[in-house]
């Protein structure tokens, strides 16, 4: 049965395809191969050009049609952009018609910068895919090669293996794979699909041999020929169904919004509570509404938005520079409140380079540097896990242990090729992470034989007999401890341990299937031990998370032994670790993990299974930590997701964990998620640093509108609304900007991370801007105001309007107080730099960008005051050099203000030294105390062993026992969990 005839695709080629003339994918393999012009070989190179010239890329279009009005509309309707327009309103209805057009300007043109900074920052995360391109594995002329996914076209030949996503719809040529169907049907059950031919009565989703773009491959490998490509995909007549997307608020754009409201309703409250004040004091119904839009307009931060997602898109820039691709601006807000990292161990924690340095069998351990001296049932242990392989070495795909195993069967000369191999293979039962088992049934010499490869003890479990000195016998209760202290002895080096085993089958037999136990009566052949050497850079990222208050954990399928091996290498369980197994794990309740986590210690989950992931995650949130979970295989992706920051490996993960994850590791390090730490924190900082710059010039711009009000018209308005919209909008906007690129500040590691649900915006905040550096502009503006106006020949209600003796001298005084507003603001950009810290631990000039955007405010200011032609929009005039001169210091004098409130900030909060107390007695404690051992005193605080303190430091064993007993007994008195 097909839809178009033979010749379908022939007329197709001449055309770009509508979706009606692609052939039937369930019609029969060689009619499928007909229509589509393909073989089980391939498509050649310049065959498949040409078709991607006809059906274009192998992409979606992009959902939700055209966003741009809705998101540029939205910019009109925030708090801030409503206040402005209330202000034009009744600048309009108060007879100020240019002073009502020049805040609908301002409105359309802060509405513009943001949205056009949004699009940036849109634009920014999408720019990032080109870290991770999404690829595909074909066959082409008969040679399997990864290509772009964008680049598949149908009669293409599509590889599919466990973990990838399916990037086309297919038709199964050859194997089996169990796929996740959920993006198409909702069903989170993995289903089987095999190239077997069924009979199946329904949809396209419910054909046995049919595979779907925007699935999940979860387990098994095979062969695919594409029948359909982009929109002309399931997953795309989806996509062209919906054409609806909305980007969720992130709570850092929850807070500001929330923040702004208040905002908007302090400003109108201030303005009506202070109109009526205005009239009682003798002010006209004109001067009074002018005096409220004054009041409204100050208030208003018209920067903070737009300058807050640019913030956030510089951080996600610079997190993939340093090799983390975060797809999600708000992720960068929750990378800085981390708390605990439970991180994986190879490929993170190590180098993922698998090298087989020792063996074991039954006549004990042997190492494999020599391979001419490998005795016979080496050979044969290597050739064993070499079977049991589905690595291919020349083309670069595989796991690194599967190319370890390769690589030993190789030089001990006992490796087939990987196509022979794959020739003879009869059944392939993939890794099981429940059972940490993989098995193979290989044709060898006339006979089908099983090889079993997996964690040693669970080998151990499904194995009765044991191959020794090249027969078998039955596995002793002796046999089974000489093997476990083996695995102790080799694991406790460092070395990652996998046990071997094979069973022949009886001449005849067909492979068992799995769920018949097909991994039972298994003859242990030995040991492989491969050493993984942790990365040097991780030690001193795991000492910077310690300093940074942050806890590791580590969660692994590995050994225990191994896996804390690795883990004392790099640092962790300065505080203690302890080794918890897949089965102590899935025996614990809930009490007991809470408890155990609650300790402060590290953990090593050893041979935990995914579930395992997830129930730590849980744990860990429900204690209010914020987790990072590191994670790359398919079983990952519900802790990925559970977890406030999911990290997957870029490397060696599979499509699926880099899906779930909200960041990605383009390096598969450790240091990299501790980097992104750093510059989320640095990012939040910022945010919070020109939070302060911005709410900072409220206050002078806000004051000179009460003292006039105040004194019922006896002093003249010091400023315009106008100047207020050139401040706001001219010579604040790239300064602001500027702080958001702010280095970090001294110690930004050595804080503990930030409550989970800490505000952006906090009243110590609101105190320093509005209490502190906006009270001293305000002062310094206003004085330089009465100053100029004094000298000027000026006193109190004396007349300044046009055509009075004083108006120059008036128009000169509020230049002075506009030009102070902004020089304080240049004087409160560089307090804002840091938090507590004095600027010159981070460098006077060291914020290039910051210097750029002063140079263009003080630009900008001596166009208003020396330009003319503005001189009647603004209500400014030229300065003498004595009235600039009065404005110079002014920057200075708010930088100063800052410089010394915060030293006072440091001295009152700066913890004195205390001297470690340690009890006098008995004899050795005595000899710890008076300072003999300092360094072992303060190492037994922080979980060091007896053991480990008198191999390290030569302490001697007694002095040693007597100084850890002392810093538990210290540890209780204080109630602090023992060291």
């Amino acid at each position: 049965m097909r839809t178009g005839s033979p010749g379908t695709l022939r007329q197709a080629t001449d055309r770009p395809p509508d979706g009606g003339d692609t052939p039937d994918p369930r019609e029969p393999v060689a009619l499928l191969f007909r229509d589509l012009r393909t073989s089980a070989r391939g498509l050649a190179d310049r065959e498949a050009d040409r078709r991607q010239a006809v059906y274009g890329p192998n992409t979606l279009t992009a959902r939700g049609g055209r966003r741009w009005p809705r998101e540029l509309a939205q910019q009109f309707t925030h708090p801030l952009a409503l206040l402005l327009a209330l202000a034009a309103a009744l600048a309009a209805v108060s007879g100020a018609p240019a002073l009502a057009v020049a805040i609908v300007a301002v409105i359309l043109l802060n509405a513009a910068l943001a949205f056009a900074q949004e699009q940036q920052a849109e634009k920014a995360v999408e720019a990032l895919a080109a870290f991770l391109p999404e690829q595909a594995t074909v066959i082409r002329d008969g040679v399997r090669r990864d290509v772009a996914a964008t680049s598949l076209v149908p009669g293409d030949v599509l590889v599919v293996e466990e973990g990838e996503r399916i990037s086309a719809d297919a038709r199964l040529l050859s194997g089996g794979v169990e796929v996740d169907l959920s993006a198409l049907t909702g069903e989170s059950v993995p289903v089987f699909r095999s190239a077997e031919p069924v009979d199946v009565e329904g949809s396209l989703l419910d054909a046995r041999d049919l595979l779907f773009s925007g699935t999940a491959c979860t387990g098994g490998q095979a062969q695919a020929v594409v029948t359909a490509t982009g929109m002309h995909t399931e997953l795309g007549r989806i996509a062209a169904l919906s054409q609806r997307t909305r980007r969720e608020e992130s709570p850092l754009e929850r807070q500001v919004k929330r923040a702004a409201r208040l905002i908007a309703l302090v400003a109108i409250g201030v303005g009506l509570a202070f109109l009526p004040i205005g009239l009682a004091a003798g002010l006209s119904l004109a001067a009074a509404v002018s005096f409220a839009i004054g009041l409204l307009v100050a208030n208003v931060p018209e920067g903070l938005l737009p300058t807050i997602t640019l913030s956030l898109a510089s951080g996600v820039r610079d997190l993939a520079r340093r090799g983390a691709v975060v797809k999600r601006l708000s992720a960068v807000e929750t990378l800085g409140s981390t708390t605990v990292v439970c991180t994986d161990k190879t490929g993170t924690l190590t180098e993922n380079r698998m090298l087989a340095t020792a063996v074991w069998t039954p006549g004990g351990e042997c190492a494999v540097d020599v391979p001419v001296a490998a005795p016979p049932e080496v050979r044969l242990l290597a050739a064993a896990a070499a079977a049991c392989t589905t690595a291919h070495p020349e083309a670069g795909h595989g796991d690194p242990t599967e190319l370890a195993l390769l690589d030993l069967a190789d030089r001990l000369a006992t490796a087939r090729p990987p196509a022979q191999r794959d020739l003879d293979r009869r059944a392939l039962f993939r890794f099981d992470p429940r059972i940490k088992l993989m098995t193979t049934a290989d044709f060898e010499d006339g006979t089908v034989v099983l090889h079993t490869k997996g964690a040693p003890e669970e080998v151990l479990a499904h194995a009765d007999r044991l191959l020794d000195r090249g027969s078998q016998r039955p596995l002793t209760p002796a046999d089974r401890t000489e093997v476990v202290r083996a695995v102790g002895t080799l694991a406790a080096r460092g070395l990652r341990v996998l046990g071997v085993a094979r069973r022949p089958l009886p001449p005849g037999q067909a492979p068992p299937d799995r769920r018949e136990d097909a991994e039972r009566n298994l003859c242990l052949v030995g040991l492989i031990a491969m050493a993984d050497p942790a990365r040097p850079e991780v030690a001193g990222a795991i000492t910077l998370a310690h300093r940074a208050g942050i806890t590791v954990h580590v969660v692994t399928g590995d050994n225990g032994l191994t896996a804390a091996a690795i883990a004392g290498q790099v640092g962790i369980g300065r505080r203690g670790s302890r080794i918890v197994t897949g089965t102590e794990l899935a025996a614990m309740g809930e009490r007991e993990l809470d408890t155990l986590l609650a300790r402060g210690e590290e953990v090593i989950f050893a041979r935990t299974s995914p579930e395992a992931k997830l129930r730590i995650a849980d744990a860990l949130r429900a204690e209010g930590h914020t987790v990072a979970m590191t994670g790359d295989g398919v079983n990952d992706a519900p802790a990925l997701r559970r977890a406030d920051i999911g990290v997957a490996m870029g490397r060696s993960g599979t499509d699926v964990a880099r899906e779930s994850a909200t960041m990605v590791l383009t390096d598969d390090n450790f240091a990299t998620i501790v980097a992104a730490v750093e510059a989320g924190r640095r990012t939040y900082d910022n945010i919070r640093k020109f939070i302060v710059y911005i709410f900072a010039h409220a206050v002078p711009e806000v004051v000179p509108f009460l003292v006039f009000a105040l004194a019922g018209g006896t002093i003249p308005l010091p400023l315009t609304v106008m100047q207020i919209l050139a401040v706001d909008l001219g010579t604040d906007t790239l300064p602001a900007l500027a702080l958001g690129r702010e280095r970090a500040e001294p110690g930004l590691m050595d804080r503990p991370p930030r409550p989970r649900g800490e505000k952006v915006i906090q009243r110590s905040m609101l105190v320093r801007a509005w209490g502190f550096l906006g009270l001293v502009s305000a002062c310094l503006v206003m004085g330089g105001f009465l100053l100029t106006l004094t000298l000027g020949g000026w006193h109190p209600g004396d007349p300044t309007g046009p055509g009075t003796a004083l108006h120059l001298t008036y128009r000169q005084a509020t230049t002075v107080t506009w030009l102070g507003i902004v020089a304080c603001q240049i004087g409160t950009a560089f307090a804002a730099r840091t938090e507590r810290a004095s600027l010159r631990s981070i460098g006077v000039l060291s914020n290039r960008q910051l210097l750029v955007g002063i140079g263009f405010s003080l630009a900008f200011a001596a166009t208003i005051v020396y330009v003319p032609l503005l001189h009647r929009v603004f209500g400014t005039e030229a300065l003498s050099p004595a009235q600039l001169a009065i404005v110079a210091p002014f920057p200075f004098v708010v930088w100063g203000a800052d410089e010394l409130r915060r030293a006072l900030v440091r001295r009152r909060t700066a913890a004195p030294a205390r001297p470690v107390a340690v009890a006098p007695a008995p004899a050795h404690a005595a000899v710890a105390a008076s300072g003999h051992h300092p360094v072992a005193v303060l190492l037994a605080r922080h979980g060091w062993s007896a053991h480990r303190l008198h191999h390290a430091l030569g302490v001697s064993e007694q002095a040693a026992e007597e100084i850890v007993s002392h810093a538990r007994q210290v540890a209780a008195e204080h109630g602090r969990p023992p060291p």
